[in-house]
């Protein structure tokens, strides 16, 4: 009963009924990005970020959605919009990276999988991430969008905010990077 008399209350006054809009877009805004974790997880994982800053990034993505969410359009899909917002994120983590960790103190990166992910991946999806990892990130970018999210090459270069044809020239050179990464991959992995 106070629950509905606090809601009540909320709703009377002007000033409250903003706030109680505002408190549905963000439970709109949390609702899409728990319905989309495992995707956006995915997607930095995509793209390059350690498994160990992952959940930071996460919770800064969601961050952008949050500050964001007035902007979106729900007709559009959620995932590109994720992607790009991933995207800058994944991206400005990188430069911030290279800026702030002094070359001589750097030690090798364990890239050994979490156990949930050793039971849940196969030699294929490895294969692919260390490929993936050898295309640069603006050209990985557009693969990722357009090869693996199945996002039409018009909505990748929208999101991505470069003109068409340079996001079908970035295709073309990383399906290109990929086939090379993997055969070289494959043929390292067969000498072993």
């Amino acid at each position: 009963m106070s629950g509905q008399l606090s809601q009540a209350r909320l709703v009377s006054s002007p000033s409250s009924a903003r706030n109680v809009s505002t408190d549905t877009n963000g439970n709109a805004c949390l609702e899409a990005y728990q319905r989309e974790f495992d995707y956006l997880v995915r997607t930095l994982r995509r793209l390059g970020v350690n498994p160990e800053d992952l959940e930071d990034l996460a919770h800064e993505v969601f961050l952008v959605l949050r500050r964001t969410w007035s902007e979106y359009d729900p007709e559009r899909a959620l995932k590109p919009y994720l992607f790009g917002i991933a995207f800058r994120v994944a991206a400005s983590h990188r430069r911030k990276y290279w800026r702030e960790v002094p070359f001589a103190s750097v030690e090798g990166q364990d890239r050994a999988p979490y156990p949930d992910e050793v039971l849940a991946a196969n030699q294929a999806r490895a294969l692919v991430l260390a490929a993936l990892e050898r295309i640069p990130l603006k050209r990985r970018a557009v693969l990722i969008m357009h090869d693996l999210d199945e996002v039409p090459v018009q909505d990748v270069a929208a999101t991505l905010s470069i003109p068409l044809f340079t996001a079908y020239s970035r295709l073309r050179k990383a399906r290109r990077e990929l086939e090379t990464a993997v055969t070289s991959l494959q043929k390292r992995s067969v000498v072993r």
